[in-house]
């Protein structure tokens, strides 16, 4: 059964890869995964473009365990040497837009629940969720998922790690910053150079160290992103405008965050463009992660961002595929990756259930 279930899954990845699902685009991506569904004679629910199942013999009695991951990609770069919507396999590699991140963990984990899903007197409900609009954090993604799927008690979300165990993951606030001086010809003097002003302000940033670390997740890091001033070369600008990206440890929430850097950083205005993408964990004695060791899986924190964010109940991040082939040119991943993560998910589970 499993060995089946495992080429479908891969068939199922191939034409995931060769259909286009951009942020907020998967309709055409949510039917084949809708076919899929229908192939397992499993019945399924569509909420726009999600697809979500509950296991066979559900009992509200029980805690939930959901199973998560995403079927929509960013948009490729310019670096693509090979079609990327084209299913390529060469040396044992499955080449595509989405391959690695995280059509891999998402069929994966279709097929774990698929092997599960008639199974009968176990521990936890199985609750599984193919979500839209990951990678642009979208309203009708997982988060607009909550509250109609069943109350969930702890969650696995698939994303590349090498079948290894990220027991927490850094959360994430991007804040506007803008600099303001006295605009000016360029001809004139002037002390209040927004633009020379933004060199101290610029050296804070890069000097700045949030003074909580975690065992996990190591430091918060604050990065800026961008920057923009001035529109013509005779004038001095009235503002320097800048982005700053913060990836937030599990010793902070994102709203701690926002008042640290509103009462210290330099600038004359920093505004957040959104706080609900908290830094996410499990404990370290949860029942998943006992299990994962004892298979000789390894633990991490993840500096990477997933749906794991709008998750408020315990979360491990797990999947096949490497995080550093994710948005990158001739995006891939091996074959043997998809076949030993169905293996390792089912004996995880195998333990719990």
């Amino acid at each position: 059964m499993t060995d089946t279930l495992t080429t479908k899954a891969i068939e199922l990845l191939k034409k995931l890869i060769e259909t286009e699902s951009f942020s907020s685009e998967e309709d055409k991506t949510a039917t084949h995964i809708e076919h899929w569904f229908n192939d397992q004679n499993i019945p399924y629910k569509r909420t726009k473009n999600n697809i979500w199942a509950t296991n066979k013999h559900f009992d509200e009695t029980k805690p939930t365990l959901l199973l998560n991951s995403h079927h929509d990609t960013v948009k490729p770069n310019n670096g693509y040497t090979k079609d990327p919507f084209k299913a390529i396999v060469e040396n044992g590699k499955l080449f595509g837009l989405g391959s690695n991140d995280a059509g891999g963990c998402l069929v994966s984990l279709l097929a774990t629940f698929a092997h599960f899903y008639d199974r009968d007197n176990i521990n936890y409900n199985l609750v599984i969720v193919a979500s839209a609009e990951e990678e642009n954090s979208g309203e009708n993604g997982l988060n607009s998922m909550l509250s109609v799927i069943p109350k969930i008690d702890v969650a696995i979300v698939g994303e590349p790690t090498l079948m290894n165990l990220a027991v927490a993951e850094k959360g994430l606030v991007v804040f506007d910053a803008i600099i303001k001086g006295t605009p000016s010809h360029a001809a004139h003097p002037n002390n209040d150079n927004a633009i020379y002003k933004s060199i101290r302000v610029l050296e804070w940033f890069k000097n700045y160290t949030f003074k909580n670390a975690s065992e996990a997740l190591g430091e918060v890091k604050m990065t800026v992103t961008q920057i923009n001033a001035g529109k013509q070369h005779n004038a001095v600008p009235a503002d320097v405008k800048l982005v700053v990206d913060v990836r937030v440890n599990d010793r902070y929430s994102n709203q701690q965050i926002v008042d640290i850097l509103q009462k210290e950083a330099p600038c004359d205005r920093i505004i957040p463009r959104s706080i609900k993408l908290n830094s996410s964990s499990i404990p370290i004695d949860h029942p998943l992660v006992i299990a994962g060791i004892e298979i000789g899986r390894s633990t991490y924190g993840s500096p990477t961002l997933s749906d794991q964010a709008v998750l408020t109940c315990p979360s491990l991040k797990l999947g096949p595929g490497d995080s550093t082939r994710s948005h990158s040119a001739d995006e891939f991943i091996f074959i043997n990756e998809i076949e030993d993560g169905i293996k390792i998910y089912i004996k995880l589970l195998e333990k719990v259930l």
